[in-house]
C-alpha cells in the first residue's frame, strides 16, 4: 500500500493525501516558477522588436528586464513577511492571476508606459510567489520523496530561463510579440486552474519575519553566498539580454537563424541544469566557479569568433550550458547556508537573484547605447572573471566534500 501525505498545522491533521495528488501539487508549483521565469525573460529576444513597435532604443527596451528584477528583490522579502499569515496556496492562485493579468496587459498595450506598467506586476508576482512556492516540498510530499520534490521545483528555473528566450522568439518570429505575450497569458491561467485543482489548502506553519532574514545576513556563509550570486548573474544578464542585437549586428544572422541559434543554447542549458544538478551537491564550489569560467570564455570570445555563424552558435552552445548550472548553484549555496529556515533562504535567494539580474540589463543597456554589442560582451566577461577569482579565493582545501 502506498503512503499518504500528511500534515498537520497547530497540531491538527489535516486529510491525507494520496502520493500522485502530492506530485500533482509540486508539478503546478514548478509549473508556476516556470511561467513566472519564462514571463519575466521574455522580451530578451523580442528586444530589438519591441523597441521598434514603441520607437525606444535598445537600451531603453531593456528596461522591461530591468524593471521586474528590482521589484522582485523588493517584494520577495516584504511580500513574503505581509502575507505570513495568509493560506500559501491562496497566496499562489493570486500571484498566478496578477502574472496572467500582466501578460495580458503587455499584449494589449498600445504605449510603451503600459509595458513597463506590465513588468512591475510581474516583478511583484516573482518575489511573492518565488519566495513562497521553493520551501513547499515538505508540505506536498512524504519526507523520503522531499528531496526529488525539491530539485523538481527548483528545475523550472533553469528550464524557464534556458526555454523561455528561444520560445517567445520563435513565437514572436512567426506571429508578432504580442502574440507570444497573449501565449503566456494564456499558459499562466492554465497553470492557475492546476494550483486550484491540485494544491491542498497550506495554512501558514512558519512565519518568515524579518529578524530571520537579518540573522542569516550575519552569516559569512550567506555573503559570500551573495556575492557569487551577484557577480555570476551581472555578467550573464548584462549580456545575455543583449544577445539578440550582438547577433544582428555583429554576426549579421537573420531573424529565423537567431531563433535557431537560441533554441539551441536554450537545449544546450537543459543539459547544463542536470548536469550541475548532478553534482552540485557534492562540489558546490567547483560547479559554480566552473559555470562562470566558461560564462566568461564564451563572452570575451564573442567580439573575436562570433562575427562567424559558426563561432557564434558553439559559443552559445558552452554558454547555455554553463548558465543551465548557475540557478541551481546560487540555490544551493543559500540553502546549505540556511538549512532550517528554506522560506527565508528562498527570500535572500529570489532577492539578490532577481536584483542582479535588473542591475545586469540596465547596467548593459546603458553600455550598449553608448559603444557596442562588443563592448558589452567584453566587459561582462570581465565580470564573470572576478566570480572565478572570488572562487578561487575561498578554496582552501578540497571542495566536493564540503559544505559552502
Amino acid at each position: 500500500m502506498q503512503a499518504t501525505t500528511t500534515a498537520s498545522v497547530n497540531g491538527k491533521p489535516l486529510p491525507p493525501r494520496s502520493p500522485l495528488m502530492g506530485w500533482l501539487a509540486v508539478v503546478s508549483v514548478m509549473l508556476g516558477i516556470f511561467v513566472i521565469v519564462t514571463t519575466e525573460i521574455l522580451p530578451i529576444g523580442l528586444l530589438t522588436s519591441i523597441g521598434s513597435s514603441f520607437t525606444v532604443s535598445d537600451g531603453m527596451a531593456g528596461l522591461m528586464m530591468t524593471m521586474p528584477g528590482f521589484l522582485a528583490a523588493i517584494a520577495a522579502p516584504l511580500v513574503t513577511v505581509a502575507t505570513a499569515r495568509f493560506d500559501r496556496r491562496l497566496m499562489l492562485c493570486v500571484f498566478m492571476l496578477l502574472l496572467a493579468l500582466a501578460n495580458f496587459l503587455a499584449a494589449a498595450a498600445p504605449d510603451y508606459w503600459l509595458v513597463l506598467t506590465s513588468r512591475i506586476m510581474v516583478g511583484i508576482t516573482i518575489g511573492g510567489f518565488w519566495s513562497i512556492g521553493a520551501g513547499l516540498a515538505e508540505r506536498l510530499v512524504p519526507p523520503a520523496s522531499v528531496g526529488r520534490a525539491t530539485a523538481v521545483i527548483f528545475s523550472a528555473v533553469p528550464l524557464g530561463s534556458v526555454l523561455g528566450v528561444p520560445t517567445g522568439t520563435l513565437i514572436g518570429d512567426l506571429a508578432g510579440w504580442r502574440t507570444a505575450f497573449t501565449v503566456m497569458g494564456a499558459l499562466t491561467v492554465g497553470v492557475l486552474v492546476m494550483l486550484l485543482l491540485f494544491v491542498p489548502p497550506l495554512p501558514p506553519v512558519q512565519t518568515t519575519r524579518l529578524g530571520v532574514l537579518n540573522g542569516m545576513l550575519r552569516s559569512v556563509n550567506t555573503r559570500l553566498a551573495l556575492l557569487l550570486t551577484f557577480l555570476v548573474v551581472l555578467a550573464h544578464f548584462g549580456t545575455y539580454t543583449y544577445v539578440t542585437p550582438f547577433l544582428e549586428q555583429v554576426t549579421h544572422a537573420s531573424g529565423g537563424l537567431i531563433t535557431t541559434f537560441l533554441l539551441l543554447y536554450g537545449v544546450a542549458g537543459i543539459l547544463g541544469n542536470f548536469l550541475g544538478g548532478a553534482w552540485v551537491a557534492r562540489c558546490p564550489r567547483t560547479v559554480f566557479g566552473l559555470a562562470a569560467a566558461l560564462i566568461a570564455a564564451v563572452t570575451l570570445l564573442l567580439p573575436a569568433l562570433g562575427r562567424w555563424e559558426t563561432g557564434a552558435v558553439v559559443l552559445l552552445i558552452v554558454w547555455g550550458i554553463a548558465y543551465g548550472a548557475v540557478p541551481v548553484a546560487s540555490q544551493t549555496w543559500f540553502s546549505k547556508a540556511a538549512p532550517h529556515a528554506p522560506e527565508a533562504a528562498s527570500v535572500l535567494f529570489t532577492a539578490s537573484f532577481q536584483a542582479t539580474i535588473s542591475i545586469g540589463a540596465l547596467v548593459g543597456g546603458v553600455i550598449l547605447d553608448r559603444t557596442s554589442p562588443s563592448v558589452v560582451m567584453l566587459l561582462g566577461g570581465c565580470t564573470a572573471v572576478l566570480m572565478v577569482l572570488a572562487v578561487g579565493a575561498r578554496l582552501v582545501g578540497p571542495d566536493c566534500t564540503e559544505r559552502p
